[in-house]
């Protein structure tokens, strides 16, 4: 006959009650071990995981590199505006910069004034480099003409018109000179002229100062056709009262009658 050999810790409990006991506080401290054993694997799975969920900080960057300023540049001329042959000051002013020029001048220090004296509108170009960079400002000088000499009656390019014997009529040669006067006129327009009328010593004083503003009158409408504004122009009559010459021929006479100018003071 052939025996198997079966134990079962309970068949065997039944046999040995002391067994029994041991047993169960086997069983017990298997099942404390366990627990515990659980409790600690599920507290290291959550060390480990929140280990991984605090990341270490990245180092801070680094700091930037330093970096050069950028130059500046100012350039004024006084006075902006001059006439032909005369001067004016130049000033220019500049920061970071290593290299400084003018156009027309060249290279300048770092600030400074030159006096300049162009002959025509110029413009003024600083331009500046450096290791930040480069920049650039302008100046404008402006060069009038020169202003003209002021006119005198010595100077003043007008011609007299002379008339006929007992007439205020424009004559060909008198209209033609009246025509420059009036281009003249056009020409200067701040002057004022005073047109005088006269004529020879022939006849009463009343008869030759009612001809003598007649001539001026004539003279005056001539210029105002040739385009001088008729308030730049006065009228006076002289008649016979002031003689250019007192010779008692033709010649002479013809010297006296004429529409003569003069500045209006």
């Amino acid at each position: 006959m052939n025996f198997r050999c079966w134990y079962s810790p309970e068949a065997d409990a039944t046999f040995n009650p002391l067994r029994k006991k041991r047993t169960k506080e086997n069983i017990v401290k298997i099942s404390q071990h366990r627990h515990f054993a659980s409790l600690i694997a599920v507290a290291t799975l959550t060390l480990v995981a929140g280990c991984h969920k605090k990341a270490v900080p990245p180092p801070p960057p680094p700091p930037p590199e330093a970096t050069s300023p950028a130059p500046t540049a100012t350039i004024t001329v006084t006075p902006s505006t001059i006439n032909a042959g005369g001067s004016a000051v130049l000033a220019w002013k500049t920061t970071d910069a290593t290299d400084i020029s003018i156009d027309g001048i060249g290279a300048v220090n770092a600030y400074g004034t030159q006096n300049v004296s162009p002959t025509d509108s110029t413009t003024y170009h600083l331009v500046v480099r450096g290791p930040g960079g480069s920049t650039d400002a302008t100046a404008r000088l402006t060069v009038t003409a020169a202003a003209p000499p002021p006119v005198t009656g010595e100077s003043m390019s007008v011609k007299p018109a002379f008339f006929d014997y007992d007439s205020f009529d424009i004559r060909p040669d008198a209209q033609t000179v009246l025509a420059q006067d009036a281009g003249f006129l056009s020409a200067h327009p701040t002057l004022k002229v005073v047109i005088g009328g006269y004529c020879d010593d022939r006849g009463s004083a009343e008869y030759n100062l009612a001809l003598g503003e007649n001539r001026a009158n004539a003279a005056k409408q001539a210029l105002v056709n040739g385009g001088v504004s008729p308030d730049r122009i006065r009228t006076v009559s002289y008649g016979k009262e002031k003689q250019f010459c007192t010779q008692q021929d033709e010649a002479c006479w013809q010297q006296n009658r004429r529409a003569g100018f003069s500045l209006d003071q």
